[in-house]
């Protein structure tokens, strides 16, 4: 039954697909396919929700209609309702989500809670020094103060978010710009950092500026899109940013919408664009580092002062067009504190963080290197470990040896995750086992590549022999080309044979 509800949905793609009209002559502008079918966006939502290791898919509910996604139910913590919703946004059909899952943490009193947001902020490298206040009633985390920034004002939040008990949050932090500027600065800026994000195809998105309001209309190809853009829009000096105006269009991905993007680029506007990124990335700006690129192949240097600004650095990087692969030579350089205090920091933030705090680690410390022991269920809880002592005060390095009681295949999606999987030195995905038929890994992978909003899946053939899928055709960029393989992986590869050709970005380089 499974397999006829998977394939039935692929000949309503192929079908639609077909019938799109795109560029329409002189106008430049772009008519739509019809939308694709509530059931079937419901459908895969609910499958990429049971698929992701973070989010207990079991108790959410999923209800579309004309492609807006409506999310019930209950989790234990309020990072897992973000995430439901944010994994429902990249699927492909997907025009907005509303989320109404209730946050049923465990009870915690106001006043534990407020300690342990003091303490997150506290021992967080980058909020620690910030004016920001907390305060907490039946669960829910109301913070003020001033920050100097939009990006700083969702990092404190998100922050907060990650301690065990936090039901909700109320972020009333200002934000004071040291500078005004013009709406004609603030236009620039937005259509620049729009263009230069690998994540958005911003060939039919238009910026408007009216007194530091920001109004972005025209079309996107995922609601993923649409909230990467409306959060690149948040340049210095914006007051208000408006998407209401920006259409989700699925067959917005089309080719030639996207070939202007993705042309190679010079070394000095890679140079340009990567430090550009770092200027809005709290955990990045404040360091001095070199970016030197080598065809699309970028090398980090310098000097920061904790583990998660030297990985959310290379992360930056890697979400810039025209950048291929991330050299990370960043030197981790973290100042005095004892390796005592930082196994305490470590041992507190892992009892805080609502997805580990259930599991008896152990934790030691060696010249401000991390060594992580104990078991967790799940590969995405090993992950979460290893980023949770990266983002303590005083760590140079995260030796992570946490044993998974269940090691499923996890993948990587930069829309949802706030960490870069192939960073972890320990993580292997060889050794993976499957009961399915060829034929239903084969299924399994057109599927994913379908409602993926990073593949085109007219571009990609695949063919699947003894639980091994090779992947034939030709797709846009180097990233599309492993979001296939991603996109196998989930299907139920054993192992990816990724012969894909690309038509933008060097050939010399295979990630």
């Amino acid at each position: 039954m499974e397999h006829t509800r998977r394939t039935s949905r692929i000949r309503y793609a192929a079908g639609a697909l077909l019938a799109v009209l795109m560029l329409t002559a002189g106008a430049g502008g772009v008519l739509g396919a019809e939308p694709l079918n509530d059931a079937e966006v419901t459908d895969a939502v609910d499958d990429e929700l049971i698929m992701d290791q973070a989010v207990p898919a079991g108790y959410i509910d999923v209800a579309t209609v004309d492609g807006i996604v409506t999310l019930t139910g209950s989790v234990n913590n309020i990072l897992a309702k973000d995430r439901a919703a944010k994994i429902a946004a990249t699927v492909k059909g997907v025009r907005g989500v509303v989320n109404r899952i209730d946050v049923l943490a465990p009870y915690r009193s106001d006043v534990e809670i407020d300690e342990d947001v003091e303490d997150a902020l506290l021992w967080d490298p980058v909020t620690e020094s910030w004016e920001v206040d907390a305060s907490v009633a039946d669960g829910v985390v109301t913070l003020s103060g001033t920050v100097d920034s939009w990006q700083e004002k969702q990092l404190a939040a998100k922050v907060a978010k990650g301690v065990r008990g936090v039901k909700g949050i109320d972020n009333d932090l200002a934000v004071d710009y040291e500078t005004d500027r013009t709406d004609t600065e603030l236009q620039e800026e937005i259509a620049d950092a729009l263009h230069w994000d690998a994540y958005v195809d911003d060939a039919l998105i238009d910026v408007s500026v009216n007194d530091g309001d920001v109004t972005l209309s025209g079309t996107v190809g995922s609601l993923a899109e649409k909230n990467r853009a409306y959060g690149e829009a948040w340049v210095a000096g914006v007051t208000s940013v408006s998407t209401d105006d920006l259409e989700v269009k699925y067959w917005a991905r089309d080719e030639r919408l996207r070939k202007d993007k993705y042309v190679t680029r010079t070394a000095q506007e890679i140079r340009d664009a990567v430090k550009d990124a770092f200027l809005y990335d709290p955990r990045v700006m404040s360091f001095k580092i070199d970016v030197d690129p080598d065809g699309g192949y970028v090398t980090l240097r310098g000097t920061v002062d904790n583990l998660k600004a030297k990985r959310a650095a290379a992360q930056d990087a890697r979400s810039v067009v025209g950048v291929w692969s991330v050299n990370n030579k960043i030197k981790v350089r973290p100042g005095t504190p004892s390796d005592e205090r930082i196994e305490d920091n470590v041992e507190a933030a892992m009892i805080r963080d609502p997805y580990v705090d259930r599991y008896e680690l152990t934790v030691s410390v060696v010249d401000g290197e991390v060594y992580l022991y104990g078991d967790v269920d799940s590969t995405f809880e090993k992950s979460q470990a290893d980023d949770v002592a990266a983002r303590q005060v005083g760590v140079v390095d995260v030796n992570n040896f946490l044993t998974v009681n269940d090691p499923a295949e996890l993948g990587y999606d930069p829309y949802t995750d706030d960490w870069y999987l192939y960073d972890y030195d320990w993580y292997d995905d060889t050794g993976r086992t499957t009961t399915k038929s060829d034929w239903e890994i084969e299924d399994d992978i057109e599927s994913q590549l379908f409602w993926s909003p990073f593949v085109d899946s007219d571009e990609v053939n695949v063919d699947v022999e003894d639980g091994t899928a090779q992947l034939t055709g030709t797709v846009d960029t180097w990233s599309e080309r492993a979001a296939a393989t991603e996109n196998a992986l989930e299907g139920g590869a054993v192992v990816v044979d990724n012969d894909l050709m690309v038509d933008y970005g060097p050939d010399y380089y295979i990630p």
